[in-house]
């Protein structure tokens, strides 16, 4: 298929009203998902919701090799496939949705620097601490992540992921950084995030962007997610408008699932 076929057949698709068994697949919840992917789905969750766009949540043991990207989450809309929160986000604003529609173009602006922050601090924090720091990865990542095979695949593919981070580690400058100053980035991260927000209940005042739903998804999972020890959620306790921020989201958006562990 031609791009201009491939961008026509996704204009179609995009005008269609959103269906009502839309699904959201993520890695299995109990026994396989990471800190980083269970956050990247909060955050997409907490997006449709916001947006008022009904989602089934799919765990699936080969969710990431399932994706058109190799990134969870993505969603299966009709006949179309959308992995990642960026490009759902544009998908959903071709259907007519967006949180952000009401800012001005400083104000939108602002709100791509910030969520590029949070993927460049956060997300990276996250993928370095389940795997480049030793304990963590033999402890909680190497197991959880490769649980549903048998051996030998499931050493084969922990390592090749563990390998493949630890590539985009030294990429970007991670690789000689110890966990300290890993704490440290998350810590300053928090900080910027904290005076944005100020006392407002969300980060352009009354109304929540995708902004709030990836800063949601990625600090909710930090504070709800056992590690090797608690000093990441830590880092974000410091701050006790974002934990009201966290608390804010969970109730409105979140308050009727059962189970959830509040903040």
């Amino acid at each position: 298929m031609s791009l201009a076929a491939e961008a026509f057949v996704s204009q179609i698709a995009a005008a269609e009203p959103w269906p009502e068994k839309a699904t959201l697949y993520q890695p299995l919840k109990e026994d396989q998902i990471l800190l980083s992917d269970s956050a990247s789905s909060l955050a997409v969750q907490t997006f449709l919701r916001m947006c008022g766009l009904p989602v089934q949540v799919s765990c699936c043991a080969n969710a990431e090799y399932m994706s058109p990207s190799g990134k969870v989450p993505f969603i299966h809309v009709g006949n179309q496939v959308v992995s990642e929160l960026g490009p759902i986000v544009q998908f959903i604003k071709a259907k007519g949705h967006s949180l952000s529609d009401g800012l001005d173009d400083v104000q939108r602006a602002e709100m791509k620097a910030y969520m590029e922050l949070v993927n460049n601090m956060l997300l990276t924090a996250e993928l370095y601490i389940q795997w480049c720091d030793d304990y963590t990865a033999t402890e909680i990542s190497r197991p959880r992540y490769s649980s549903p095979y048998s051996w030998p695949l499931n050493h084969i593919l922990a390592y090749q992921k563990q390998w493949e981070v630890r590539r985009k580690m030294n990429a970007i400058g991670w690789s000689g950084k110890n966990l300290e100053q890993v704490y440290e980035d998350v810590s300053q991260c928090c900080q910027a995030l904290s005076q944005r927000l100020g006392t407002q209940p969300y980060f352009f005042n009354k109304q929540p962007t995708e902004l709030d739903a990836l800063v949601f998804g990625h600090l909710f999972t930090i504070l709800t997610t056992q590690l090797t020890n608690d000093e990441l959620a830590e880092k974000v306790k410091s701050y006790t408008n974002l934990l009201s921020f966290c608390h804010r989201i969970e109730q409105t958006y979140f308050k009727e699932d059962k189970g959830s562990r509040s903040v």
